[in-house]
């Protein structure tokens, strides 16, 4: 089955399943309380937004130049930066790694760009045991399922639905405490911890000026799978960077109020390389893999590279009507809602991922709560162009279009069937799609040119 033909089936399904949806509604709604909240810390979000999208913007344009000194700067402190060009070298070197350091498990904290590039399975292939440490990716990973949202993997699921899971898979006995199912999770972690040989972590920016990673939680876990292990490797897409230390001021605020609605989120790290000669802690070695896998190829669209500007902050998902009724596994993509359908089809291939633009109602919600001020839905619309552009139509599509322009450059051929007619072509053409779920779209019964007729020969 096409990948479009299972969006529309999962659409369907998923649009009228009235369990997930209330508790997506219920999930949702403590997101936008908690947002409100936390944008009473700012005397003028406006200009924070406007600030965010300048730096991001110019950051962007000279990426060359930014990803060069950061380099530079983490490598001088021991720190090693691998340039990965797609999934396979990223995975081909992370495979390295472990056989050098015959690693035999691996623990993780939550990364989409590890998603991206599918680590989990490549890992698990080659006999390395691999533990999610956040709670809301643990739990996905216990499901089998994957994230089903950029911040909050689990957020289709219900307290009672993950109380189940854990009593199935965990064995534990029944319970709808939800410090107690935190409690299981946490024990049966710390082991884990202390026994991996190796910490994986993605980065929610890449900090030029001092050659550092920046790691955004709430949990600790991020902290705890940087410290214990001997060796750390964070993944980080290209466009994560930003120039200065000193922009965290505005990033960290404009991520945890946007993703989580909090002031600033719980833990907030930086790391610059390896333990240092007088530190205590830290890994003995860490590297950085650079990761591309079709950035570039966005970046070389001038219309379209703002699509890089995004911190994966997940509001976009959260207000877009859209993703709230569909749901994020629908988009069968590592990143869902409006801003995965805008970067997806140049990350994966438009040809298979075209579809996604498409799915949106454009109603510019995403745009108007974007922390760097994206523009979302225009972007959704320039991949629409590209795809026709391309010649990615349907052949159904493109002859109906045909159809339809030759018939409107022509009175005669519009006067050529009468209403009735007209009506049984639209009814038979739209009854799997428009029709499927509304009423029949009608022609009047006397075209415009036959009431003006009538009108002038009185």
């Amino acid at each position: 089955m096409s990948k479009l033909k299972q969006f529309l089936l999962d659409a369907e399904t998923k649009a009228f399943d009235q369990g997930h949806r209330a508790t997506i509604k219920f999930n949702i709604g403590k997101y936008n309380a908690a947002v409100a909240r936390g944008l009473t810390q700012y005397t003028d979000h406006e200009l924070a937004r406007e600030r965010g999208s300048y730096i991001k913007t110019n950051t962007i344009n000279n990426l060359d130049k930014y990803l060069m000194e950061f380099e530079a700067n983490f490598t001088a402190r021991g720190g090693k930066v691998i340039w990965a060009r797609d999934a396979q070298e990223a995975l081909r070197e992370i495979g390295e790694i472990m056989r050098r350091k015959r690693a035999r498990s691996v623990v993780k904290s939550k990364s989409m760009i590890t998603e991206e590039i599918h680590l989990n399975d490549f890992l698990e292939k080659n006999g390395i045991e691999v533990v999610e440490t956040d709670l809301g990716e643990y739990i996905v990973q216990l499901a089998g399922q994957r994230p089903y949202h950029i911040v909050t993997p689990a957020m289709h699921m219900s307290k009672k639905d993950i109380a189940e899971l854990f009593v199935n898979k965990l064995g534990i006995p029944q319970t709808d405490n939800a410090e107690e199912l935190v409690g299981v999770a946490r024990r049966l972690l710390r082991d884990k911890y202390t026994a991996a040989e190796v910490g994986i972590t993605g980065a929610n920016f890449l900090i030029a000026d001092v050659g550092g990673i920046a790691v955004t939680e709430n949990e600790g876990n991020a902290r705890l799978s940087t410290t214990f292990p001997k060796t750390h490797i964070a993944v980080v897409g290209i466009e994560k960077i930003i120039p200065s230390i000193m922009d965290l001021d505005l990033f960290w605020p404009l991520l945890s109020t946007s993703g989580t609605g909090q002031n600033v989120t719980i833990y907030n790290t930086i790391l610059t390389g390896p333990r240092q000669p007088k530190e205590h802690d830290g890994p003995e070695e860490m590297y950085v893999i650079l990761l591309d896998n079709g950035r570039t190829d966005l970046l070389a669209l001038p219309e379209k590279r703002e699509a890089l500007n995004c911190i994966r902050c997940g509001a976009c998902l959260n207000v877009c009507p859209v993703y709230k009724n569909i749901g994020g596994h629908t988009y069968e993509s590592t990143y869902s809602g409006p801003i995965g359908s805008v970067i997806t089809p140049h990350y994966s291939g438009m040809a298979e991922n075209k579809h996604l633009s498409f799915a949106s109602s454009l109603c510019g919600a995403c745009t108007s709560v974007c922390p760097v001020k994206i523009n979302i839905h225009n972007l959704l619309l320039l991949n629409r162009k590209q795809s026709v552009d391309e010649g990615l139509a349907d052949k159904q599509e493109k002859t109906a279009f045909n159809l339809w322009l030759k018939a409107m450059k022509s009175r005669r051929l519009m006067n050529l069937a009468p209403a009735g007619i007209k009506n049984f072509v639209l009814k038979q053409v739209m009854k799997d799609t428009w029709s499927k779920r509304r009423e029949p779209v009608k022609v009047a019964p006397k075209s415009f040119h036959q009431l003006w007729k009538e009108r002038n020969s009185k």
